[in-house]
């Protein structure tokens, strides 16, 4: 896998033992073009696997950053990986290493950007949206991002959040969703 953008295009990460569904280069790509400048923004990278979406959001000027991934098998490549913001970016990469469910829990974080990357059998899509919207977890013009089968469907409304857009990658999706009374050109096509 290699970093798409920023300053550590082009830099490759390892990926870690275990179960992984690395995010395609062209889909993040193209997730990072649509969220445009992250300088001085908040992202947090939920299912993190790697940590190459949190790397990515670094290296495109995000200065708060976290990222959630459970599986200890992970925990050392997730650390290696994530040790080049700090080397050539002077920027940290919080790493928690708990399920996602119970960080969103105990978060009293706010972030700009929020990308999940569920496993794809996960089946708890729509309640992670949920839990994120009623944790307050988004700044008020946050955007929340979910990668997902295509045959996983997911309502245009979730709690008090809206889809503004919706992205296809082969048989995958990641849904935009923002606060309602916040949907105006945010994401433009």
């Amino acid at each position: 896998m290699r970093i798409t953008g920023g300053k550590l295009k082009g830099r490759i990460i390892q990926c870690p033992d275990g179960v992984i569904r690395p995010a395609m280069d062209r889909m993040r790509e193209s997730v990072f073009a649509i969220l445009g400048n992250l300088s001085g923004k908040s992202f947090l990278d939920l299912f993190s696997g790697s940590g190459t979406i949190a790397i990515e959001a670094a290296s495109r000027g995000a200065e708060q950053i976290d990222l959630v991934e459970k599986d200890k098998i992970k925990i050392q490549t997730i650390l290696s990986n994530v040790s080049v913001t700090e080397t050539e970016l002077n920027k940290r990469i919080r790493c928690h290493f708990i399920p996602v469910e119970l960080f969103i829990k105990r978060s009293t974080s706010h972030f700009d950007f929020i990308f999940c990357d569920p496993p794809f059998p996960y089946k708890y899509h729509c309640n992670l949206i949920e839990s994120i919207a009623e944790r307050q977890l988004l700044t008020e013009t946050g955007i929340v991002m979910i990668h997902r089968p295509e045959e996983k469907k997911l309502p245009e409304n979730i709690k008090t959040l809206v889809r503004m857009d919706q992205r296809e990658y082969g048989r995958s999706i990641v849904d935009f969703y923002q606060y309602s009374s916040k949907n105006s050109n945010i994401i433009e096509k």
